[in-house]
C-alpha cells in the first residue's frame, strides 16, 4: 500500500530525486539525529528529532504531530480549548486536539554544521486525509505563490535583517525564574560586546571577530546564501544580508537564519536576538528589509525593469507598489507581529511612519532601487521587523502586490520627503494594526476567514495580557517607550 506522501501526490519529481540523495547522505555522514522543523503562527522554528530508521519512515508516511503549538501565544498562554466541537477553531477536523501529518521537503535537507551528526528538513502539514494544513504559515505562502505562478510570474526576495548580539552573562535559569505559561520566563542578563555607538566602526571587529567568522562559515555550510555582514549604529547591532532566492526558499532561508544564529551564539556565551527593539541601554531599533521583485518565469526576465529611459520601473511594478501601499495598515499585522516592534516607528529614524514610496529613498516606506537599463530593479519594503514571520511577511506581500497590478492602483508621485508627505500614517501599535485587519477585505478573501481569525484571536490574546501588565498606565507611557513586560516576552523568544 502506497504510503501517506505517495498516496496523495505531495512530492514533485525533484522532492522524489532529493530524497534519495538524502538517504545516501545519512548514511555516508553517520548522521544520528534529523530535526523534522516546521514554522508555528509566530515564525517560530519548533522540531522533532528522529533517528534514521523513524526518518526514513517518515519519507514515506509523514511523521505525526498533535496540534498543540496552534494553540498558544508568544507566552504560550492557552488561547484556544481544542475539547470542544471544532477545537474553538470552527473546524471539525481539530476538535479534541488530533494529530497532525508532517510531510519533509527533501529539498530542504540540511546537515547540521554546529551539532554532531545532526540535519534539519522543514516540513509542510497536512490532516490525515491529505488536506493541506489552512493555519500553516508555509501553507498560505504557497498558496499566494500558486496564484502569482499562474500569471506567469514568480517572486525573488532578498534579505536584510538587523539583529542584536550580547555577551551571556547569567541565563537565569534557576527554577524561581522560569514563569509560568502566560508569563515568559526572566530573560537573560547580557552586557555589550562593544562600545557605543559608531556605525560600521572597523576597529570593533576584535572583539566578535571569531564569532562572527563562525557564524558565517555555518551559514554557508548550511548552502545559505550570505552576501556581506556590517556592524549597524547601535552597540552590539548587526546587519546580514543575503543574495536573492525564489519562492519558499526565501522564507525557509530567514526560518534557518535565526535559528543557526541564535544557537550558534548560545554555544558560544553569546545571546542573539531578533526582537526588533531590546530594553537595553544604547539599543537601537532592528529592521528587517524585505527586497522584492517580481520575474517571468518563462524567460527569468525581471518584470519590474522599466522597458523605457524615461521610466524608473515598469508598469507592473508601479501597480505592485500601489497594492503594497493601499493594504499597508492590515499588512503590518503580518510584518510587525509584536507589541515591541510598533516602537521602531519614528520621524526622521530610518524606519517608515506612514505609507508613500521614494526612489532610492531610506525614509520612505517602499524604496525604488535601480532604474532603465538596470536588470536588479527592485523594491525594498522597510516596514517589517526582524521577528515577523517570514512565510506570513512574504504571503502578504504577494497578495497586496497582486490586487494591485489587477486594478492598476497607481502609488502616485514618489515622494522626497517621506516623514512629511500627506499619506497614510502606518498603524502605532499592534492593536491598531489589528483592527485594520478586520476591515480589510483583501487578505480574508485571500488567507481565508479561518486563517485571519486565528491570527486576530492570537494577538488579542498577547494584546491583552500586555495591556493588563500596564494598569491604569496612560497610552503614551507604554507606546512609545519599550516596557519590561516587552523585554520579558520577546527577547529571549526572538
Amino acid at each position: 500500500m502506497a504510503g501517506f506522501i505517495e498516496r496523495y501526490s505531495l512530492w514533485t519529481d525533484e522532492q522524489k530525486a532529493s530524497a534519495e540523495r538524502i538517504k545516501a547522505t545519512i548514511q555516508e555522514k553517520n548522521l544520528l539525529l534529523i530535526r523534522t522543523a516546521w514554522e508555528d503562527q509566530h515564525g517560530i522554528m519548533r522540531s522533532k528529532s528522529l533517528l534514521p530508521g523513524a526518518f526514513f519512515s517518515a519519507l514515506e508516511n509523514g511523521m505525526q504531530i498533535s496540534t498543540g503549538t496552534y494553540i498558544f501565544d508568544t507566552a504560550n498562554a492557552l488561547v484556544y480549548n481544542p475539547f470542544i466541537p471544532g477545537g474553538s477553531f470552527d473546524m471539525p477536523a481539530m476538535t479534541g486536539a488530533p494529530n497532525l501529518v508532517l510531510a519533509p521537503d527533501p529539498t530542504t535537507f540540511k546537515v547540521v554544521p554546529w551539532a554532531e551528526r545532526t540535519a534539519y528538513i522543514l516540513c509542510d502539514q497536512y490532516f490525515k486525509d491529505g488536506t493541506p494544513m489552512p493555519l500553516s504559515s508555509r501553507t498560505i505562502l504557497r498558496r499566494a505563490l500558486s496564484v502569482l505562478h499562474q500569471q506567469g510570474l514568480e517572486y525573488v526576495a532578498g534579505l536584510e535583517v538587523e539583529w542584536h548580539l550580547s555577551k551571556l552573562e547569567n541565563p537565569m535559569l534557576e527554577i524561581s525564574h522560569m514563569g509560568a505559561p502566560g508569563s515568559p520566563a526572566e530573560p537573560p542578563q547580557v552586557s555589550s560586546v562593544e562600545h557605543g555607538y559608531q556605525y560600521l566602526q572597523e576597529s570593533f571587529h576584535p572583539e566578535v571577530q571569531a564569532l562572527l567568522l563562525q557564524i558565517a562559515e555555518n551559514l554557508v555550510a548550511m548552502e545559505l546564501p550570505l552576501r556581506s555582514m556590517e556592524n549597524e549604529w547601535s552597540p552590539g547591532q548587526y546587519e546580514f544580508t543575503f543574495e536573492p532566492m525564489s519562492g519558499t526558499a526565501a522564507a525557509d532561508a530567514m526560518l534557518l537564519f535565526r535559528v543557526a544564529v541564535k544557537q550558534i551564539c548560545r554555544l558560544n556565551g553569546y545571546h542573539a536576538s531578533f526582537m526588533c527593539r531590546p530594553s537595553l541601554k544604547g539599543c537601537y531599533s532592528n529592521g528587517w528589509h524585505l527586497h522584492q521583485s517580481l520575474t517571468e518565469r518563462d524567460t527569468g526576465k525581471n518584470a519590474f525593469a522599466a522597458a523605457e529611459p524615461a521610466a524608473l520601473m515598469s508598469d507592473l511594478c508601479k501597480h505592485f507598489i500601489g497594492g503594497l501601499l493601499a493594504h499597508a495598515g492590515a499588512a503590518s499585522i503580518f510584518a510587525v507581529p509584536t507589541i515591541n516592534g510598533y516602537k521602531r516607528f519614528a520621524a526622521n529614524s530610518l524606519a517608515p511612519d506612514r505609507a508613500n514610496w521614494g526612489y532610492d529613498n531610506r525614509g520612505a516606506m517602499i524604496r525604488l532601487q535601480g532604474g532603465f537599463g538596470d536588470p536588479t530593479t527592485h523594491i525594498e519594503n522597510r516596514l517589517g521587523e526582524p521577528a515577523a514571520n517570514p512565510y506570513l511577511y512574504m504571503a502578504s506581500q504577494i497578495i497586496a502586490g497582486l490586487d494591485g497590478i489587477e486594478r492598476q492602483l497607481d502609488p502616485g508621485a514618489p515622494t522626497e520627503e517621506p516623514y512629511a508627505a500627506q499619506t497614510q500614517m502606518l498603524p502605532k501599535s499592534l492593536m491598531d494594526a489589528a483592527e485594520l485587519l478586520k476591515r480589510d477585505t483583501l487578505y480574508r478573501n485571500s488567507m481565508g476567514d479561518v486563517f485571519i481569525n486565528f491570527i486576530l484571536t492570537m494577538k488579542e490574546s498577547e494584546t491583552k495580557r500586555f495591556l493588563e501588565s500596564m494598569g491604569g498606565c496612560p497610552p503614551q507611557d507604554y507606546l512609545e517607550k519599550v516596557t519590561d513586560w516587552e523585554h520579558r516576552e520577546y527577547f529571549a523568544l526572538f
